[in-house]
């Protein structure tokens, strides 16, 4: 019997796989599974997965033979895993040694749908811990009500799938996938149906992921079309929130998110290659007329002048019928 399933997609990292996987080792159990799913990399990923396979206790490789991007591997992962808990990891980033047994130790005990952690954030040898934006910790809680107040960080801002463990039966019910293609903000849709739809969770105080940023090859770090990927799952955050029992409760947070992440983007456009910083303010203008205006209305009321004022501007703009669709 699996105890816990692990899916960690690999997409061109040669440089920090390695750690990753030695971080699996010191967590590896004779009753855990280590799915180790390669995104069709270009690099030397292939090569060290390839021997991590026949090294690492409890490896299981596969590999795409296109790049789908993270949200396809995880998919992969889910579909292939066997564990009675799942849980995820990105590969780039690595772990404290034991830190899996903890995790598994903490749902056992709780005995709720799936648990959320901290995490240490790493930028290059700086360290910074981040915290669930939850204040009960250890204390087992519908995560339906936890979802707001609109205007605070609450556990759907904390979107990290791999800042937690999960039980199986979230899979079984179609709740642990997540949108096939998505190539950024591939948690945003999945935190909030997981909030919505689960029935039991709570936080914890335990660190042992270690989050790497600014890495080259990330999205985060890329300024081109894929990142315009965060539109498609903002929408599909407002469409099923919007058809959700209490729509009329939890839709001002979905678009009070959706419009601050717009103003982010278009507070930092210059990172963006000039055709897609064009196409940003284009599908940015349209995804506004998308969204209820009412509820639109409220929330640009409730936001402070410097994003208010920037995304009224930008909800004047003329959309083309092309990007209204």
């Amino acid at each position: 019997m699996v105890k816990l399933s692990v899916i960690v997609p690999f997409y061109n990292v040669q440089q920090y796989a390695p750690d990753t996987l030695r971080s699996l080792r010191a967590n590896a159990r004779d009753d855990f599974e280590f799915i180790l799913v390669d995104d069709c990399s270009r690099d030397e990923t292939p090569d060290i997965l390839e021997r991590a396979a026949r090294e690492l206790p409890g490896a299981v490789h596969l590999r795409h033979e296109t790049n789908g991007g993270l949200a396809t591997a995880r998919n992969t992962g889910l579909d292939a895993a066997r564990g009675e808990y799942l849980t995820f990891l990105d590969g780039d980033d690595w772990l404290a040694p034991g830190y899996f047994s903890q995790l598994l130790a903490c749902i056992e005990e709780l005995g709720c749908d799936f648990v959320r952690t901290d995490h240490v954030q790493c930028t290059a040898r700086a360290r910074t811990v981040h915290r669930v934006p939850h204040g009960r910790r250890g204390v087992v809680m519908n995560p339906r009500d936890v979802i707001l107040p609109a205007d605070r960080s609450t556990s759907v801002d904390y979107a990290y799938a791999w800042a937690g463990i999960y039980h199986r039966g979230l899979a079984d019910r179609g709740l642990l996938h997540f949108t096939d293609g998505l190539r950024t903000a591939e948690d945003r849709p999945w935190i909030w149906r997981l909030h919505r739809e689960a029935e039991s969770f709570a936080a914890v105080s335990l660190l042992g992921v270690f989050y790497r940023r600014g890495v080259a090859s990330s999205l985060t770090q890329i300024g081109d079309v894929r990142q315009l990927d965060f539109i498609k799952a903002f929408d599909q955050v407002v469409r099923e929130t919007a058809a959700d029992r209490d729509a009329d409760e939890l839709l001002p947070k979905a678009v009070r998110t959706y419009c601050a992440i717009i103003s982010h983007h278009l507070g930092s456009i210059e990172r963006f290659e000039p055709s897609v910083a064009r196409k940003l303010k284009s599908m940015s203008a349209a995804a506004l007329k998308r969204m209820p205006q009412g509820v639109l209305d409220d929330a640009l009321d409730s936001m402070d002048v410097q994003r208010a004022t920037r995304l009224r501007r930008l909800r004047r703009r003329p959309v083309t019928a092309e990007v209204a669709a």
